[in-house]
């Protein structure tokens, strides 16, 4: 008789040892998941009270004038000209523009080129969304601005001599604690349902049926629009190609206040409707402009005309 024992795994304790394993990594990874996804909301937030403060320096450098969406285009080329900081660029958007007061800028190398405005890539990690970290063009960018009542120095009908929709407007009659300045943003996908959005053109690109996440996503559209507003694409004026939050963040967006708070919101919390579809309505009972309006009060966003 042989009297010599085994010391490895029958095929059945192997089978049993991997299924084991296997149920433990199913258990395990959505709980890494939401820990990574956790941790980078947490970096977003971040990143959005160091974006708070400079544009609180900016309004104190610029005696209380709050810095505007994006600067209205001049006929004369030689005024869309504007210093950045570390050079000049051609029309920024708010972030660059308030970056040159805070000490931190959007970009390496600004460019006053008219050919480069909507090309650009934001080359400080503190303007970008840790979420979407290839969401990097000027245009197609990660964060709204609360353009509508904040300054939305465009001009009306697009002619400079009837001056700008909303500019400039002074720090001293903005509620701070209740009103958003920026916010995560999906841009003019967030008027569209779910399913027909599109991935986000880095190489700044127009989608002109606004589906792609983040398309001017640098501009956010308060909760209620009406008839006579303003859209974060003004060359698609239309209730559908609206923009509005993205909930990047577990289902929620993280939102900036103009006093520097940082808070995670649902796109309901903020004021907006949903529709059953995913989009973002245009506007409907229950949709609220309270945390946009700078008074704290449900008002009509600007008048373009």
């Amino acid at each position: 008789m042989n009297g010599r024992t085994t010391n490895g795994f029958t095929l059945v304790e192997l089978l049993v040892v991997i299924s084991i394993i296997g149920i433990l990594l199913a258990l395990l990874l959505p709980a890494l998941s939401r820990g990574r996804q956790a941790s980078m909301r947490s970096l977003c937030a971040a990143r959005m009270r160091q974006v708070g403060v400079g544009w609180m320096v900016y309004a104190t450098e610029n005696r209380g004038v709050i810095v505007p969406g994006q600067a209205g285009r001049y006929a004369d080329e030689s005024r869309n000209v504007y210093w950045v900081g570390n050079g000049y660029q051609y029309r920024p958007r708010w972030f660059a523009q308030m970056g040159a007061s805070a000490g931190f800028y959007a970009f390496t190398e600004p460019s006053p080129d008219p050919a480069n405005e909507h090309t650009m890539t934001v080359n400080n990690e503190v303007f970008l969304c840790p979420q979407v970290p290839t969401w990097t063009n000027t245009r197609n960018y990660p964060y709204g601005y609360n353009y509508q009542f904040l300054g939305n120095s465009r001009f009306r009908g697009d002619n400079e001599t009837r001056g700008s929709i909303n500019h400039p407007v002074q720090m001293s009659r903005i509620a701070f604690s209740q009103t958003v300045m920026a916010a995560d943003c999906l841009g003019t996908a967030a008027g569209k349902p779910e399913a027909m959005r599109t991935d986000n053109r880095p190489d700044g690109s127009r989608d002109p049926e606004g589906r792609a996440r983040g398309g001017h996503g640098y501009a956010l559209d308060p909760p209620r629009l009406t008839s006579t507003s303003d859209f974060a694409d003004s060359r698609l004026s239309s209730p559908e190609h609206r923009s509005g939050p993205d909930e990047r963040h577990l289902g929620k967006a993280n939102v900036s206040f103009c006093d520097g708070h940082v808070k995670t919101m649902s796109a309901e919390e903020m004021g907006y409707l949903k529709n059953g579809d995913g989009s973002i309505a245009f506007n409907g009972q229950g949709a609220t402009n309270t945390l946009f309006s700078g008074t704290a009060r449900n008002e009509d966003p600007p008048n373009v005309n």
